[in-house]
């Protein structure tokens, strides 16, 4: 007989679940004793549960498996919840772990006695308390599974006296399992991919671990790539078959390689502004969640099944004489001189896209770049050029700040891999503290804050919405010295005469560092084929379809 709370660590530790992030706390100290005596899972303590949640979420959006994140009766659990939708937003399975009051305490009232299962309830695909010790390893393995079949959040609330008490401990059975075949009939899109003359294909992050295969069917088929925000990374920027993002993010050549599709093949991605897509073009679209497919478009051929499934089709089409990407060349050639003027331009404030692009060069090419919210995703996306081997990881369809610092904890962790977190200034403020946990396990990470003493993106929003600027202003501390006094090696970088040494100087410090870099605030993240004007007249219509919609 084992106690609960020994059967909690035991399950996890079978399911290959390395590190639980949180807080300690009296409702879960049955449990974190526990995890002391565990030599396979180790226990990372942050600052903030928020950010045992993010950095959770990260390290699953890297690995594809189980992370799990804990926290304490009532508020030590609340602070979850933001990172637990960043990890149910972006389709990965985290564990949450929360504490509960003596289960006799429960309806009482009592002292940080909160409904947590309630609580919990939209974030998650399972949520259970476990009120039977003889019930709990069952529950368990249903919450992994769950998490990691329907790729979300599983949600366990622990009464701290129940975690103390004695169960039967069952050795998990490991029955063969059989690989499971199964043939696609592709037959309909090798006629259409075919016939198509000006075929395009936009990837997001269900295209990541496909790379090769998607570099041979592109090319096979001549195809333009552009990519959502989750599908930078997957090939390289300089990839002539690469046009860039699209949308607010994008670039001019992946707007004309839309204008002028007659198909269009959606791999792993289900982008939400539809106004960028083209409206009557044919739709092939591969998704291994089946509600993604049709979401926002319509769709002539759907493939429920995973991306490198579909790109086995590569051998069945016909190979194009001309390549419609060629095409293009000119476009995105034009395209990259146009970012490369505000990239190459040394007036003081620096420009931000000068920042990104230079990192970008002085970076290991198989770094893992982390990207918080805000004008700094921008920059991130438009002019950090990627080699094709690095990892992306954004918040991407919860659009959180504060994702930044502890994304880049999970990520190390995850990885070992030098990691490059993209912070503005407002975000960082949101979790600065989770720089303690990196210096604490001493994770080499690198954080570059955007210094523009305003929250930028909103004050863009407010411009095109007609209204002053107002609330944006921020009173920042000094970055350097703040860094210094949380062990980091701390840099300022203002002038663009400096900005190789220093930014060499910064990636190459053994432990972790803090480069503050100053910039312009006026400096707009312009959508990429429209005036101000016309991406005023844009915005607007963004906000008018959400409020129709509310």
């Amino acid at each position: 007989m084992v106690s609960v709370a020994e059967i909690v660590i035991k399950v996890l530790e079978e399911n290959q679940v390395k590190r639980i992030y949180g807080v300690p706390g009296d409702s879960i100290d049955p449990l974190v004793d526990a995890l002391r005596r565990s030599d396979k899972i180790k226990y990372i303590q942050v600052r903030h549960e928020e950010g045992a949640a993010f950095a959770a979420s990260a390290e699953a959006k890297i690995t594809g498996g189980p992370t799990a994140c804990m926290g304490t009766s009532g508020p030590g659990s609340i602070h979850l919840i933001n990172g637990l939708y960043d990890a149910k937003m972006d389709h990965v399975p985290v564990i949450a772990l929360s504490g509960q009051v003596e289960s006799d305490m429960l309806g009482h009232d009592y002292f940080q006695e909160v409904n947590l299962v309630k609580l919990m309830d939209d974030v998650a695909v399972f949520n259970q308390m476990i009120v039977n010790p003889s019930n709990a390893e069952y529950l368990v393995r249903r919450a992994i599974r769950e998490a990691v079949n329907k790729r979300g959040v599983a949600h366990l609330n622990l009464p701290v006296d129940i975690l103390r008490e004695s169960a039967e401990y069952h050795e998990p059975k490991v029955p063969a399992i059989p690989k499971v075949e199964y043939t696609v009939d592709f037959s309909h899109a090798v006629k259409m991919i075919d016939e198509a003359q000006k075929p395009v294909i936009m990837i997001g992050g269900g295209a990541k671990g496909s790379s090769i295969e998607l570099n041979e069917f592109a090319d096979r088929i001549g195809a333009p790539v552009v990519y959502a925000l989750n599908g930078k990374g997957v090939l390289a920027d300089d990839d002539p078959k690469v046009m860039g993002g699209i949308g607010l993010l994008g670039t001019k050549p992946s707007i004309e390689a839309m204008d002028e599709a007659d198909l269009l093949i959606m791999l792993g991605t289900s982008f939400p502004y539809v106004n960028f897509l083209p409206k009557h073009t044919k739709v092939i679209q591969v998704d291994v969640v089946p509600s993604n497919i049709g979401k926002r478009i319509g769709v002539d051929v759907e493939y429920p099944i995973p991306v490198k499934d579909f790109l086995k089709v590569r051998k069945d089409v016909k190979e194009k004489e001309e390549k419609h990407y060629e095409k293009l060349q000119k476009s995105k050639k034009e395209w990259l001189s146009d970012i490369e003027k505000q990239e190459k331009d040394d007036s003081t404030p620096l420009k931000p896209q000068y920042v990104a692009y230079l990192a970008s060069q002085k970076c290991s090419k198989d770094a893992v770049i982390v990207t918080d919210v805000g004008n700094v995703t921008m920059w991130t996306a438009r002019h950090f050029r990627a080699s094709g081997q690095q990892t992306f990881l954004f918040s991407s369809w919860l659009g959180s700040m504060g994702f930044g610092i502890p994304a880049g904890v999970g990520a190390s962790l995850a990885t070992g891999k030098q990691v490059i977190s993209f912070v503005g200034d407002g975000g960082f403020a949101m979790t600065m503290m989770e720089m303690i946990t990196a210096k604490k396990y001493e994770l080499p990470i690198k954080i570059i804050v955007y210094n523009n003493s305003k929250l930028g993106m909103i004050k863009f929003e407010q411009e095109v919405m007609g209204y002053p600027e107002w609330g944006v202003d921020l009173f920042d501390p000094d970055f350097v010295k703040l860094a210094e006094a949380m062990g980091f090696t701390g840099f300022r970088l203002e002038s663009h005469n400096e900005g190789e040494s220093i930014m060499e100087r910064f990636l190459g410090t053994k432990g972790p560092a803090l480069l503050e870099a100053v910039v312009n605030p006026n400096e707009r993240p312009m959508p990429p084929k429209l005036t101000f004007a016309q991406a005023e007249k844009y915005v607007l219509s963004i906000f008018r379809e959400k409020l129709e919609r509310t």
